[in-house]
């Protein structure tokens, strides 16, 4: 059976993938195919080594393949990313395409390099005419400012530096970390913050910049606003590495083992070092007292 194809790795399902998925929808029902993704896992720069000890994603295969199918996608196809198959030339891995998926027609975005040639899409698109598919290009979706393009790339560089706002207008939502409850050494709970530490379920995920967050925490199945610091703990010094701890406004449950879902909403100040834990627990108070009155204007809010 003929289908529709978009290809990629979609790491964050951002606007510029979704331009091209509504595309890939809308052009599967003008033809009455079925819309199919075929992405990549793993990533092919941990594969082939390019950054592997530095990439981070911005959604686990999971979660990628949900945000896809809940904007309409019919199908999507997950194709596991060797050595092997990343030495395919563009025009192989269109004919792969066709002959293990039926692909009669292609949405391509507009720096969509596929195969090892890395062609430009334009001369994919004219690869894929010339073996008998429909094409059809996409346009960029300019990232807040209009200087350039919205892309992965760009919403890690934003996340790395703790601009949430930015990394959220290119993305179309929260940046999101999902993990376990895990036990820490309990030294915010003896400050009068008692935190959940977060164990993530996939570790490749990008961490945003250390600091302290406004969050939206999603635990227990209740929804709450909190406190997430992110950091070395510097006053503390207990040579943990980076940690993600939480402290959940207005709620005092054991929630030891359970899962865990924090959204980012807005980064109120850098980590840094106090001298003693009385300075400490006061700078605390101040934080939740700020991050308190900046929950009024997200009380109605839905990303």
């Amino acid at each position: 059976m003929a289908v529709s194809v978009a290809t990629g790795f979609f790491d964050g399902v951002h606007l510029g993938h979704r331009l091209v998925l509504a595309r890939l929808v809308s052009l599967a029902r003008e033809r009455g195919e079925e819309s199919v993704v075929v992405t990549l896992w793993p990533h092919p720069r941990a594969v082939l080594q390019q950054e592997a000890d530095t990439l981070s994603l911005l959604t686990s295969l999971e979660d990628k393949t949900a945000m896809i199918r809940a904007l309409g996608v019919d199908r999507v196809e997950v194709l596991p990313f060797s050595r092997e198959f990343g030495a395919l030339s563009t025009e192989a891995y269109l004919r792969e395409l066709q002959a293990r998926f039926g692909a009669a027609a292609l949405v391509l975005g507009y720096d969509n390099r596929i195969g090892a040639d890395l062609l430009p899409p334009g001369e994919t698109a004219e690869l894929a005419a010339a073996l008998g598919m429909d094409v059809r290009l996409c346009d960029s979706v300019p990232a807040p400012g209009g200087a350039r393009a919205v892309s992965s790339t760009a919403i890690r560089r934003c996340l790395s530096e703790g601009r949430i706002g930015d990394a959220r207008a290119m993305l179309g939502w929260d940046y999101t970390l999902k993990g376990a409850v895990v036990a820490g050494n309990r030294i915010g709970r003896t400050l009068g913050f008692p935190t959940a530490n977060m164990q993530l379920y996939e570790p490749r995920l990008l961490v945003p910049a250390n600091g302290v967050y406004l969050v939206r925490v999603e635990v227990a199945g209740g929804q709450y606003f909190g406190m997430t610091n992110i950091g070395v703990r510097p006053t503390i010094g207990d040579g943990r590495g980076v940690t993600v701890e939480t402290h959940i406004l207005d709620f005092d449950e054991d929630i030891y083992g359970l899962d865990i879902r924090i959204r980012f909403l807005e980064r109120i100040r850098e980590e840094r070092r106090f001298d003693s834990l009385d300075a400490l627990s006061a700078q605390l108070g101040r934080d939740r007292l700020e991050i308190s009155r900046k929950c009024v204007n997200f009380a109605s809010y839905s990303h």
